[in-house]
């Protein structure tokens, strides 16, 4: 390694995921077939960790290696109404604000909708396996596959795929929903 930066976050990450797995310095080296003084160093921030070391730790930590080369993320995140990037439709007066994005080799968004009543979004086929979970928040609105809409109000909760034709028109003024769009 080149810096100590990285080594920082390698030891944290280190410290972080043996304590979530409940394991001790002398097992999580045991199970990774590494000595038990070159795990210590690596906590400490002070070892020179080779890729096949910090390997075998993932592996037996059961994470990615690239979270032991990562800072973790914060575990909350506020975005308050009205802000995020936001697109609008042409067809309709309906915007989708970005709220969270897929990590790398995830696959969900989740956007917050706010709707007006008019021709309602039709939206095309998205990319084969997309399925989108809808939870109403106000207003009332025809949501899901084209050809067979269903009429939510707040709190409902609709599941449909995303890889047919779908629909979402508003029935009433400031219709609001959580979108979440994944792909399998």
């Amino acid at each position: 390694m080149d810096s100590k930066a990285p080594l920082d976050v390698i030891a944290a990450s280190l410290r972080r995921e043996r304590s979530r797995a409940g394991l001790s310095l002398t097992e999580l080296a045991k199970r990774a077939g590494i000595a038990k003084s070159t795990l210590s160093q690596l906590e400490s921030g002070t070892g020179n960790p080779s890729v096949e070391t910090l390997w075998a730790l993932s592996v037996t930590l059961e994470i990615q290696f690239a979270d032991l080369l990562e800072p973790p993320r914060p575990k909350v995140q506020v975005i308050r109404a009205g802000e995020g990037p936001a697109i609008r439709s042409e067809q309709a007066d309906y915007r989708a604000t970005l709220v969270a994005s897929c990590p790398p080799n995830a696959r969900r968004d989740i956007y917050r909708l706010d709707v007006a009543p008019g021709p309602g979004r039709e939206s095309q086929p998205h990319m084969p396996g997309t399925v989108e979970h809808v939870v109403l928040s106000t207003g009332r609105a025809l949501i899901g596959p084209l050809d067979e809409p269903v009429e939510l109000t707040p709190g409902d909760y609709i599941v449909y795929p995303g890889d047919h034709p779908h629909l979402f028109k508003a029935l009433a003024p400031n219709t609001t929903a959580v979108l979440i769009s994944e792909t399998s």
